[in-house]
């Protein structure tokens, strides 16, 4: 486990956000990320987290819909990687697969393209 302190997790998911391909993030509308040190139920557990509605799912999309989520979980991310560069993967690797959810894409089909 490394230590990183909040204000330089939130650098680092920012630089790896601004290293994501442009056609995966300009579809993200209404989708705020919210960086949190732990899941509710306190675990260590879980990377990440989507909670929205995945495009596929939604029907009729307007103004004054609340923005779907994506969570990053700091402790978790930190206690699955030995080092920072191990860390800048994890946290792409994570961001990849809820901006995947964002897209209807399930957790099977994210096994199958290596991403689970």
């Amino acid at each position: 486990m490394i230590e990183l302190d909040a204000e330089a997790f939130e650098e680092l998911v920012g630089d790896e956000l601004d290293e994501l391909p442009d056609d995966m993030l300009d579809g993200l509308d209404n989708v705020v990320f919210v960086i949190e040190d732990r899941p509710e139920d306190g675990s260590l557990d879980l990377l990440g987290l989507y909670d929205g509605v995945a495009l596929t799912e939604r029907g009729q999309y307007g103004f004054g819909e609340m923005p779907d989520r994506i969570f990053l979980f700091r402790e978790p991310l930190l206690a699955v990687c030995d080092d920072l560069d191990e860390l800048r993967d994890q946290v792409h690797i994570t961001l990849v697969h809820e901006i995947a959810h964002f897209y209807g894409i399930d957790d099977e089909k994210l096994h199958e393209l290596g991403w689970g």
